[in-house]
């Protein structure tokens, strides 16, 4: 059975019904009046954004706004466990960037700012970030993080986040990536055998200044 289907069914069940009431009002701008007026369920207004594109296994956004919206973390965790599954069959790239993504929304907190403007995250987008999720910080560090990947696409590498890191003083949170990755890298090379690759072939050579933070 799809296993995004199956966090839809989970999620609904495990709404109220003020809290569907509230995700009604949420999703006007994205279905229409009629549609709403059906809706009867969680899975009725999860159906009618599948149906609209408007959500699926790999654009889970929306699903995320809403539910950090009602402030169910219980529902967040779901998805937080759906999506490191998915994350399980990604490319190696995604995994390490999303691996890399973790340990900066665990460690960053309130510099996410200054590192998401080395980033070159606009000033605009931060606001709209910090007014999307007023009261939770790891959500807004980690929407930084995806605005700025899904600006560099194809070049988004954990290079690139090392480097901002260090150009920002967070040598610390930098020094946490670049361990993580090399374990990873250990990792998955004694799962194939051999001998573990050099740390530059997984494109991990940025700046090795130790400065503490």
């Amino acid at each position: 059975m799809d296993p995004f289907l199956l966090l839809l069914h989970s999620v609904s069940t495990g709404l109220s019904s003020s809290e569907l009431t509230e995700l009604k009002f949420l999703c006007q701008s994205r279905v229409g009046k009629r549609k709403l007026e059906r809706v009867q369920s969680g899975l009725d207004l999860f159906s009618v954004l599948l149906e609209q594109n408007e959500l699926s296994s790999e654009h889970t956004v929306l699903l995320r706004e809403l539910l950090v919206s009602l402030r169910r973390q219980d529902l967040l965790r779901r998805l937080d466990d759906f999506e490191a599954g998915a994350a399980g069959g990604a490319a190696p790239e995604e995994r390490d960037l999303r691996a890399a993504f973790d340990i900066i929304c665990d460690n960053v907190g309130k510099d996410w700012r200054r590192l998401a403007r080395q980033l070159k995250v606009s000033d605009a987008k931060i606001d709209a970030i910090e007014e999307k999720y007023p009261r939770n910080l790891a959500e807004q560090v980690r929407e930084s993080l995806r605005v700025w990947r899904n600006s560099r696409k194809e070049d988004a590498a954990v290079s690139h986040l090392v480097g901002a890191l260090r150009a920002c003083r967070l040598n610390l949170v930098a020094d946490l990536v670049e361990e993580d990755q090399q374990a990873r890298a250990r990792q998955s090379q004694s799962e194939r055998g051999g001998d573990p690759a050099p740390l530059e072939s997984r494109n991990l050579n940025a700046p090795t200044s130790r400065a503490s933070s």
